[in-house]
């Protein structure tokens, strides 16, 4: 047997409802493809070009955001407490961390000020600290409802907005 195989003891295949691994999978899965297909658009010239699109802080958001939208998913979805859970789920975090700062970059829709959307910026921080102060406590419940609050709201939930006209992904995607 490999080690992809074998789980730690204590690992659950599934400790989310089947509706809600259901619901994970679709809304994570969907906006990943839009993800993927507004890219590919955009690196292929098939869509408007946007002077912020060559923005530093859009590379940066972008290249923490896409990574984290299928990692998630699959940490989500996957086995948990071994050490791949701990190990992607610290790569998930550091991911999530670096897109909700990089986001305090990007203001130039609401005229160099802070909108609505960046409310999602003090809720994803203070939810991964909550997440991992309540795993390190051995609190899984907790830990496991606030991992899930933040890949819905702070993943899908923001990156709904992120392909709404005039947004990067949406010009990209729809323009």
């Amino acid at each position: 047997m490999t080690s992809l195989s074998i789980a730690a003891p204590n690992c659950r295949r599934s400790d989310i409802s089947p509706a809600l691994r259901l619901a994970i999978l679709v809304a994570g899965g969907t906006l990943s493809l839009m993800a993927v297909a507004a890219m590919a658009r955009g690196a292929l010239g098939l869509s408007p070009t946007l002077a912020r699109a060559h923005d530093v802080a859009v590379w940066i958001h972008l290249g923490s955001v896409l990574p984290a939208l299928p990692l998630g998913l699959y940490v989500l979805l996957a086995r948990k407490g071994d050490a791949r859970h701990r190990m992607l789920g610290k790569l998930w975090a550091g991911l999530m961390a670096v897109a909700a700062l990089s986001a305090l970059a990007l203001r130039d829709l609401n005229h160099g000020q802070f909108s609505v959307i960046h409310l999602f910026v003090p809720v994803t921080l203070i939810g991964l600290w909550r997440a991992i102060t309540a795993a390190r406590a051995g609190r899984i419940d907790t830990h496991r409802k606030v991992m899930v609050g933040l890949y819905l709201a702070g993943l899908i939930g923001a990156g709904s907005f992120a392909f709404l006209p005039g947004r990067v992904m949406g010009t990209w995607l729809f323009g």
